[in-house]
């Protein structure tokens, strides 16, 4: 599976054997490349998406890579050929190659580049790597910038170093996205209010913070030193009659989860936890997700581990539900503040008694 550079990610997926002979079994090809399937009775191995009957169970051994199959005694499978990179892989790689270099290749021109007709290569651009080919190059900008913009001294520069033809196309780019401006995060928050809160409420005491813009941190047994160590530029005021009503929705939300859908966030991060983030909300209050079925949704089955990273990153508990996130196996997996505050979150999202 082919990572895009503001979602590279790696590519291996946190999944079991039993998940991969399901995957075999039903042949699906947005995990080819992600591992090869063994069959020790033929001597071959296979792509999972190979249209040969399927073997016995018993007879099966999966392989992160062809290389590690082929040092197994196995050869590779005529059919499917697993240990050649197919010529739609091979496309998408070219138009990678090209946007990194020079970000400015239109849908047209890449298409030229790979022999496709423009249309047909969005979609299996987009079927690779989650984003289309304009997508992509404008995530790489804005990661390069952010990067950027962490140790250089004038923003314009970083704005410019990125790629961005002017300040505007950048601010443009980013608005409703990083809820900070560009000089903001360079600074940490430096120059921005935080109100807080610890609340008591029946999943033990809970820390809210918000910006002008909406919600910023929301957890659990965490106080002013946990915040501050997130925003540490930024001026932490405790408390504040105009955020009172937001913060008794932030409670309602979480004594009720599967509200506050309409609860305004201020979040930061990269286009690819973005992603994540945002397909966490979309998940169904009361129904989980493995890492690796969340990967797959997003059209890059080979990036369980990275969205398990950007699942971690997220500081705002219930209302970015993480909680919802389940291990491949069906446990409840971890949790950032305790697999009990976790297994009663689901508990009410399901309206069990």
């Amino acid at each position: 599976m082919i990572a895009a550079a503001s979602v590279e990610v790696p590519d291996t997926p946190e999944l079991s054997d039993e998940d991969r002979w399901r995957i075999a079994l039903a042949k699906d090809r947005r995990f080819d490349g992600v591992f090869v399937t063994g069959v020790h009775s033929t001597g071959i191995y296979c792509r999972p998406s190979c249209p040969a009957r399927a073997p016995k169970r018993a007879n099966v051994r999966f392989y992160t890579t062809p290389a590690e199959a082929e040092a197994a005694g196995l050869r590779a499978c005529k059919r499917c050929a697993p240990d050649c990179q197919s010529q739609e892989e091979a496309a998408v790689r070219a138009a990678l190659d090209a946007i990194r270099a020079g970000e400015s290749a239109t849908l047209g021109q890449l298409a030229r580049l790979t022999g496709y007709a423009p249309s047909h290569f969005q979609r299996l651009f987009k079927r690779a790597i989650g984003l289309s080919p304009a997508a992509y190059a404008r995530a790489l900008r804005e990661e390069r910038a952010k990067e950027m913009l962490e140790g250089c001294e004038r923003v314009s520069d970083a704005i410019y170093d990125a790629g961005f033809p002017a300040p505007s196309r950048f601010y443009a780019a980013m608005e409703g996205r990083m809820g900070m401006t560009p000089s903001d995060w360079r600074g940490g928050g430096k120059g921005r209010i935080i109100h807080w809160s610890v609340i008591a409420t029946t999943l033990g005491p809970m820390l809210v913070a918000a910006t002008e813009t909406g919600v910023c941190c929301l957890s659990f047994d965490e106080g002013e030193a946990e915040l501050r160590r997130r925003f540490p530029g930024a001026e932490l005021v405790e408390g504040g009659e105009e955020f009172r009503e937001l913060f008794e929705q932030v409670t309602r939300a979480v004594e009720q989860p599967g509200l506050g859908g309409d609860i305004p966030l201020d979040v930061k991060g990269t286009a690819f936890q973005q992603r994540i983030w945002q397909a966490l909300r979309e998940i169904p209050p009361g129904e989980t997700r493995s890492y690796g079925q969340l990967a797959a949704a997003l059209g890059n089955p080979g990036a369980s581990r990275a969205v398990g990273g950007a699942n971690g990153a997220n500081h705002i508990a219930v209302l970015i539900p993480c909680h919802r996130v389940i291990a491949a196996d069906g446990g409840l997996g971890g949790y950032a503040y305790g697999t009990a505050i976790k297994e009663e979150l689901l508990r009410r999202e399901r309206h069990e008694e």
